[in-house]
This record gives structure tokens, C-alpha cells and sequence, in this order.
């Protein structure tokens, strides 16, 4: 006898819901190779872990004086260089800062929900005031409750920071709090998410302090579009130390940058890059960093360059990425606007 009895289909589960993350970088010159190790790198791994929003800081950029053309040209550059990278528009949004008008609304609002204290005690104000001595302003003192604005304008469940800005997502989970309080839940209070493989790369000249594009000797940095024979070149004049012996120890910080910088590039340990230079000197050691970095950027270079010519296509991707980020700011700002009373068109 034929069984006719139906079965039922087990239901479909839907699939997990990704975190949502965002993250900005300034238009402030060509990243390093610091830039490119420490964030802009782990940009690629983290598109297809959560919900991405990506930004050039343009808006940021400009509490220091900027001339207008070059700002222009940086950020058209940035956002060039870090598509090469892999960022892919149709995986995440990654637009310009300035074209999405509720950066600057939701600014002010959380600039009333944010103590004259809180903000006076930012390390990097005090850090910039010292640098920009003939230049500080109102922006510089007040940019976290920007900051804050980028995260909390996204929803964003979680923020990449570095040691740097640690700070400015407190202050931007404490405005966020004080918010809530206020008005009841509007706001996701966002966590730090530390990346897996995060180097932190150092000067080249000076392996005790950070690597910065800011240095007056240009042996102290690799930018990301150096040539192959420049990135090789520089990390020749490499700081190192007199024992001739590859291993990581205490007092050798060259080396120990140096080690740093190869294990990212190629995934060897310390252990493993002890071994491959057991015996040999510092001179083969640093040619092998070199040609490790300039192979890991060789195919930057070369989308780079076809990207950068292509500027319909940058501009295309910018707007459609920004169409999208102003379609989710819009939801929260209107949110906003109606809790504190403020009408809105």
C-alpha cells in the first residue's frame, strides 16, 4: 500500500544577523605601511564578518588648515587606495564623511548630552594643541562628539580601535548612555573590537616610537604607493642594534619592529623567522623585509593605478555608497530629532 502520509519540511532558519561595524580613516596624506597593518588591512577580513560601513574622515581632516585642492585630491586618493586594498562597495558602504549631511546634525545634538570635562581631558586634543599651537580651535576641542556622531548615527554594535582611541569610544559610550537615560533606548552603546591580526608597526629610524608619515626623515616611514626599489632601499638603513643575531628580545627594539613587520607580511612566527635566519646577518635579514613589504604591496600598487585613472568609477561607487549610509542616518537623526523635540522637514 502506497504510504501518502505528508511530510512536514523542517523549518528554514534564518541565517545570523551580523554585527554592524563602522569605521573612518582621515584624509590626512598617503597611509603607511602602518595604516595598512594596523587598520586598513583587516578592513578586507572584516567585510565579510559584519555589516560594514567604512568612511573617509574628511570632515575631521579639517581642523588642522588644510589647502582645499589637496584635500580634495587626498581624499580621492585614500578612497582609491583603500578600494585597491579590497574593499568591495557591493559587501559594505564606504563613502565620504562630508556627503552625508547627519554626521554634522547628530554633532550638535550630542554636543548638548557631553561635559566640558569630558572633552578637556582627551589626550589627542592636548597632543594636537602642542602641534597646531597657532591653530586651536573649537573643532579640535569638540571632534570626539563627532567621533561619537560617526559611531552612534550607524547604530555601529562595534568599532576597531586602536590604542590611540580608546578614549573616544568611552566618550562616545558615555554619550550614548546619557542619551538613553534621558530619552529612553535610541542609541546602540557600541563595543571596541580588537582585530585578530593587528600589527603595530614603528619607525624605521626611531623602532621606540610609532611609524608616522610625519617625520622629517623619510627612511623613518614606507608609504603605501613607495616603489618596490624605495621600500627595499629604506628598510636597509634600518635601525637595528650591534649583536647581529635575528631573534626578539628585550632591548632590540629594531629587530623586534623588524619581526614584527615580516610575521605580518608572511604569516611566519618568531620562532619560524629565528630559524630561516639562524647563522645570517642583519643585511639579509632586512633585505627580506623589504622584498616581503614590497610583495605584499606590489598588487596594491597595480589596482591603485588602475582605480586612480578611473575617476567616474570612484565617484559612482562614493555616491551610491553615500545614498545608502544617508538612507540608515536619516532613520536614526529623525529618531533623534523627535525625542529632544525638535521638528524636522
Amino acid at each position: 500500500m502506497e504510504n501518502t502520509a505528508k511530510t512536514t519540511a523542517a523549518p528554514e532558519s534564518k541565517p545570523e544577523k551580523k554585527k554592524k561595524l563602522f569605521s573612518a580613516i582621515q584624509p590626512s596624506g598617503e597611509p603607511t605601511l602602518g595604516n595598512y597593518l594596523g587598520a586598513i588591512r583587516n578592513y578586507v577580513a572584516l567585510q565579510d564578518d559584519f555589516d560594514c560601513v567604512f568612511a573617509t574622515a574628511n570632515l575631521h581632516a579639517i581642523t588642522v588648515r588644510q589647502d582645499p585642492k589637496i584635500l580634495m585630491q587626498n581624499t580621492h586618493n585614500l578612497y582609491a587606495l583603500i578600494l585597491a586594498c579590497g574593499i568591495d562597495p557591493k559587501k559594505c558602504i564606504f563613502y565620504h564623511q562630508s556627503m552625508v549631511a547627519a554626521h554634522t546634525e547628530l554633532s550638535w545634538v550630542l554636543s548638548t548630552f557631553t561635559q566640558f570635562g569630558e572633552l578637556s581631558r582627551m589626550t589627542q586634543f592636548k597632543d594636537k594643541s602642542k602641534t597646531h599651537a597657532d591653530n586651536i580651535n573649537a573643532g579640535l576641542f569638540t571632534y570626539p562628539v563627532l567621533m561619537a556622531a560617526d559611531i552612534l548615527l550607524y547604530q555601529a554594535d562595534v568599532v576597531p580601535v586602536g590604542a590611540d582611541q580608546k578614549q573616544h569610544l568611552e566618550i562616545a559610550r558615555d554619550i550614548a548612555e546619557r542619551f538613553n537615560g534621558n530619552f529612553g533606548k535610541t542609541f546602540v552603546v557600541p563595543d571596541a573590537y580588537i582585530p585578530k591580526n593587528c600589527a603595530r608597526v614603528m619607525s624605521l629610524t626611531e623602532p621606540n616610537k610609532k611609524m608616522s608619515k610625519s617625520s622629517d626623515n623619510k627612511k623613518s616611514f614606507i608609504l603605501m604607493t613607495d616603489e618596490p626599489s624605495v621600500i627595499v632601499k629604506k628598510f636597509r638603513s634600518a635601525v637595528t642594534d650591534s649583536e647581529a643575531r635575528v631573534y626578539y628580545g628585550e632591548g632590540k627594539d629594531g629587530i623586534n619592529n623588524l619581526m614584527d613587520i615580516y610575521s605580518a607580511c608572511t604569516g611566519l612566527n618568531f620562532e619560524q623567522i629565528e630559524a630561516e635566519f639562524e647563522g645570517k646577518g642583519y643585511g639579509d635579514f632586512k633585505n627580506a623585509v623589504g622584498e616581503a613589504v614590497a610583495s605584499l604591496l606590489e598588487p596594491i600598487h597595480k589596482r591603485y593605478k588602475e582605480l586612480i585613472s578611473d575617476k567616474a568609477y570612484l565617484e559612482q561607487c562614493s555616491r551610491e555608497s553615500a545614498e545608502k549610509a544617508a538612507y540608515i542616518a536619516k532613520r536614526t537623526i529623525d529618531k533623534v530629532y523627535k525625542k529632544v523635540g525638535l521638528p524636522r522637514m
